[in-house]
């Protein structure tokens, strides 16, 4: 088991800010990016600093899909079915776990 310390971004300012300008993040904290509705979600990384692993996630807490995202990119990282969350870690977080698609994550988040 992983307990995880995540900021949440659940307006849309937080979602525009998200991980800009942060030189590092602890190995344990993340961000979980909240979205009303079910939708494909596509992330970038301008202005942002640390390289990141995006996981994209069901309601139910099932990883749908894993990016690997470069520090200051404009390179677009979607999810390949509609989403409500997505959850940025360091980059390397998930695999070093051997965390992959179909995993599922649990927390208030996710029990409704």
């Amino acid at each position: 088991m992983h307990v995880l310390d995540v900021q949440l971004a659940q307006t849309p300012e937080q979602r525009q800010i998200g991980l800009m300008s942060r030189k590092d993040m602890p190995q344990h904290e993340g961000m979980l990016f909240v979205f009303e509705q079910p939708a494909t979600q596509c992330f970038w990384m301008r202005n942002t600093l640390i390289p990141l692993t995006a996981a994209f996630v069901e309601d139910d807490g099932t990883i749908v899909n894993l990016a690997d995202m470069k520090p200051q990119s404009d390179d677009s990282h979607c999810s390949t079915k509609p989403v409500r969350f997505v959850l940025e870690m360091n980059a390397g977080w998930f695999a070093k776990r051997q965390i992959k698609a179909g995993y599922k994550l649990s927390g208030a988040a996710f029990s409704r």
